[in-house]
């Protein structure tokens, strides 16, 4: 009886690791107060993307210094998903500014996100 107590708790110790893990160099960020977007430095390229459906908002930003990255290639979940915005992202200990400019930086928009 106790081998198949020990198989059964391996067994799920195993599922458990088997879950998929958020990436390795991922944050989770509160956006508007309710959404959670994760943020994930891959190899000096920063991706932010909404954990509820997946939207990405930023894709490839590249690192300009620590804690500052910019990049092109920004959505805001509330336009069209086939524009795209030129953008820098500000990270700090607690909070992330996130904005997005467009007709060479004469509109913008940005947001303040907090760590979770």
């Amino acid at each position: 009886m106790g081998r198949i107590k020990t198989l059964a708790a391996l067994g799920a110790a195993a599922v458990m690791l088997s879950a998929a893990p958020v990436a390795a160099g991922t944050t989770e960020w509160l956006r508007e107060g309710t959404q959670i977007i994760n943020v994930t430095d891959d190899g000096g390229r920063l991706f932010c993307t909404r954990a509820s459906d997946g939207f990405e908002m930023c894709h490839g930003m590249l690192q300009e210094s620590p804690g500052t990255w910019k990049g092109p290639k920004m959505k805001h979940p509330d336009m069209p998903g086939f524009m795209t915005f030129a953008g820098t992202v500000l990270i700090g200990s607690d909070k992330l500014k996130i904005e997005g400019c467009v007709l060479g930086g004469a509109v913008c928009d940005a947001e303040i996100w907090t760590k979770q």
